[in-house]
């Protein structure tokens, strides 16, 4: 993998890791992929870590139809109306993935796939 490359892909792991939204096994995958960055192992990591994020990373329709369930009012509680609100603006606006900052980290890794 180039360096620049590698550089982002670290960079936005490790806001993916950071966020506590981001579920255990996206978390396992992006800190294996750093652990092996710059090594030999670095391009099966990240193609691990890629295919973590597919099953992993919502869409924005997923986001709005739990913020719109029962789930989703136990999740947001009195906000869970707002939030279904603000993915539907999301949505209208282009943007494809949950606006969580999780996903939106996992989505600028995905954004990058082709490449890794």
């Amino acid at each position: 993998m180039k360096e620049e490359l590698r550089g982002q892909i670290e960079e936005y792991t490790k806001e993916l890791i950071a966020e506590p939204s981001c579920c255990e096994e996206a978390k396992a995958a992006g800190q294996a992929f750093l652990d092996a960055a710059g090594t030999d192992a670095e391009g099966a990591a990240a193609k691990a870590l890629v295919k973590e994020l597919e099953e992993d990373v919502c869409s924005i329709d997923s986001l709005i139809e739990l913020a719109s369930s029962e789930a989703g009012r136990q999740i947001f509680g009195d906000g869970a109306e707002a939030a279904a609100e603000a993915a539907k603006k999301a949505k209208a606006e282009g943007e494809r993935y949950c606006t969580c900052d999780a996903c939106q980290a996992g989505a600028k890794i995905l954004a990058k796939k082709a490449e890794i």
